[in-house]
């Protein structure tokens, strides 16, 4: 299973780092991304990190958020900086077997497990 946190209440301009523990599966043979919802909009991808450390990112996001994966930690962070208030949304993790999946465009193309949300939410 996938456990997001790090989310919290931040000014805009304002920084925050999320992390996705993995438990009962090696995340070093998975590929890594992170969703977000924002309320009434649909699911988005974020980022991306293959097994290469090879990252991906939304048009939206690129050059403020930074995904990165520490195996050894079977974990992997989101730094996100220059927050913005349209970047309020919750934000999830997700997994697939580097066998079964890919990067696509700053999303990850199928997923085999999920975390719970994290909220982020920046204010103006």
């Amino acid at each position: 299973q996938l456990q997001a946190s790090g989310g919290g209440l931040v000014q805009s301009g304002g920084s925050l780092r999320l992390s996705c523990a993995a438990s009962g599966f090696a995340l070093e043979y998975h590929i890594m991304g992170w969703f977000r919802q924002a309320p009434g909009k649909e699911r988005e991808g974020v980022s991306c990190v293959n097994l290469l450390s090879d990252t991906y990112y939304a048009d939206s996001v690129k050059g403020r958020f930074t995904i990165s994966r520490d195996n050894a930690k079977n974990t992997v962070y989101l730094q996100m900086n220059s927050l913005k208030p349209e970047d309020t949304a919750n934000y999830y993790c997700a997994a697939v077997s580097a066998a079964f999946g890919a990067c696509v465009g700053g999303s990850l193309s199928n997923q085999d497990y999920w975390g719970k949300g994290t909220l982020v939410t920046v204010s103006s």
